[in-house]
């Protein structure tokens, strides 16, 4: 079994933000994977989730409600209640640092000064866990105005590209494993 967290913050104000890239990545997935593709609130966990099944695995698509700073909250408490580890955890969430379309897949990273991530590091009390960085754009000005504003005109259409190579790229790491896949995108 997986979990795949999509970190981003939750309100329609925050919908469209680069800072939400995880929310829309696992809203592609939801679409790409699932039959229903209806989101459940869990109150237990602050969190809106799917479950499904990937090549015959069972997978949790989860976008935490606790808005990006305080993710590991729910995180922790979707893992204890999955009996799940940390190694079975897969978070997707945006890098100002790379441009829109690049992916980049790690395991035992640091946060990078994101929050969200250093949110679930502090939770988990471990950077045990695998992240798929996903590029939103090369940082244009201060950082915390930069990740909420909205993706312009010109990059919706690589904004599509990307989620589709982001659903192949979660599709790719439960046919060929993590390392592997790690190799195929960070070689990009």
């Amino acid at each position: 079994m997986q979990l795949i967290v999509g970190l981003g913050n939750p309100g329609e104000e925050y919908k469209k933000t680069r800072h939400n890239i995880g929310f829309a990545v696992l809203d592609s997935l939801g679409q790409k994977f699932t039959v229903d593709n209806t989101w459940k609130f869990n109150k237990k966990f602050d969190a809106e989730l799917i479950e499904t099944k990937l090549m015959c695995e069972k997978v949790i698509l989860l976008k935490p409600q606790t808005f990006m700073n305080d993710s590991g909250a729910a995180v922790r408490v979707a893992l204890q209640y999955y009996k799940l580890v940390p190694q079975d955890l897969l978070v997707i969430h945006d890098d100002l640092d790379l441009k829109l379309g690049t992916l980049r897949l790690a395991f035992g990273a640091g946060s990078a000064g994101h929050r969200g991530v250093q949110s679930i590091i502090d939770t988990l009390h471990t950077k045990e866990f695998w992240r798929l960085r996903v590029g939103i754009g090369l940082k244009r000005g201060a950082a915390e105005s930069f990740v909420l504003k909205p993706f312009s005109r010109l990059e919706q259409a690589k904004l599509k590209k990307t989620l589709a190579l982001v659903a192949h790229a979660v599709q790719m790491i439960f046919e060929l494993g993590h390392d592997r896949t790690q190799t195929e995108i960070n070689k990009t």
